[in-house]
């Protein structure tokens, strides 16, 4: 029996902190106007201290479940798109189980930059239509403020933090996500980048490597040469997508680009021929959040009432790599009227599960201690 991938569920969070084109005009040379005209972006959320990948993509993913009205021990699979996880291992997606007590759950990161959330999406659909699970958690989380130079005005004043979710469920009634298309080339992997710590083979540090004294962990981008590979790939993959499932551009009721730049997507929209109010843009306050920013659209389109059941709609990402990738999804829920008792009571659950995951590492603890030899060193079960 074949199995369809229904998106049922939906959530996603923004810090609180608002940064203003303004504030960043004392920190290097530029203006809100400058910005505004090269962007679209106003303002973008910036991550507290306290916050991290893992914790905004938590927060997006319980309103997610809470929109499905699933439980977590009912989520088979759970896959985080980001360019910012917290470590090389545990993944991302590894914290957000434990979080929610996804106790059934497989977990992974997967790294395709802005095109991340797109390529995660054909994961998961692909694996709830092989059969192999039945729920998925699809997250877009990214803290792009903690790797971005904020003495460089050509990107600092593009990113921002956040994160986005779907659930999908699989269904014999056909709809869901249709076609996909992903692509990718490697040759222009120089023009968008974010170096790891870590190279293999080790480099001997030197002035590439480093920033202002500091092991360079930042966001480098060649802004000209993204901006036509980017306005390229956006009606292509279209096409692609469209020829795939045999609709024409007539039948899509909105396409969900990746929010990178408002210039990027008026450009796109040019060359198929379709006007501006048939992509769906919310760049101008939350600004590039890389592979949040489908998800965290999506949540906002929602909300507008942008989207109606049996509507088609088409996410389309594209990013570092390089990468790039659309997805057809037909639309086909109604949003579910939560209340707020029992969206709090759901809250509630989420927070007791991660009062549980405490419990558990400290009982490791406890257990670890207890299992020491006499002399203080590990027993013999030591992978050492």
């Amino acid at each position: 029996m074949m199995r369809y991938a229904h998106i049922v569920g939906w959530g996603h969070y923004l810090p609180e902190r608002v940064v203003t084109n303004d504030e960043l005009s004392h920190l290097v040379d530029t203006s809100d106007e400058w910005i505004v005209q090269r962007t679209g972006i106003r303002t973008r959320h910036i991550a507290a201290p306290h916050e991290t990948t893992a914790t905004l993509a938590f927060e997006a993913a319980a309103r997610a479940l809470t929109v499905a009205d699933l439980h977590p021990s009912q989520i088979e699979l759970i896959i985080v798109a980001t360019s910012t996880p917290e470590y090389m291992f545990p993944s991302t997606a590894c914290l957000v189980q434990d979080y929610l007590g996804a106790s059934r759950a497989g977990a992974f990161d997967l790294s395709a930059a802005c095109s991340g959330f797109v390529y995660a999406l054909q994961m998961a659909s692909q694996s709830i239509a092989t059969g192999a699970v039945r729920n998925a958690l699809v997250i877009g989380a990214e803290t792009m403020s903690r790797v971005i130079d904020w003495s460089d005005r050509g990107t600092c004043v593009l990113f921002g933090d956040g994160a986005g979710a779907v659930v999908l469920k699989g269904s014999s009634v056909p709809g869901g996500v249709m076609a996909t298309t992903l692509r990718s080339d490697g040759s222009g992997a120089d023009l968008l980048s974010l170096p790891a710590l870590y190279h293999n083979p080790v480099p001997i540090p030197g002035a590439e490597f480093t920033h202002n004294g500091h092991h360079k962990n930042i966001v480098d981008m060649d802004g000209r040469q993204v901006y036509r590979f980017a306005t390229n790939v956006i009606a292509a993959s279209v096409q692609d997508v469209l020829k795939q499932s045999g609709l024409t551009l007539d039948e899509i009721a909105l396409i969900i680009p990746h929010q990178a730049n408002a210039r990027i997507i008026e450009t796109a929209a040019r060359k198929l021929k379709l006007p501006l109010e048939k992509f769906y843009l919310n760049l101008d306050h939350t600004g590039n959040t890389s592979a949040a920013s489908i998800p965290l659209a999506l949540c906002e389109a929602i909300a507008e009432g942008r989207l109606r059941p049996d509507d088609n709609i088409v996410f389309v990402g594209f990013g570092g790599g390089l990468t790039w990738g659309a997805s057809l999804v037909k639309w086909d829920v109604t949003p579910p009227q939560v209340s707020f008792i029992d969206h709090e009571w759901k809250r509630v659950r989420y927070v007791m599960a991660r009062g549980r995951s405490r419990l558990r590492r400290l009982s490791r603890r406890v257990e670890a201690a207890v299992a020491r030899s006499p002399n203080g060193h590990k027993g013999d079960d030591s992978a050492e």
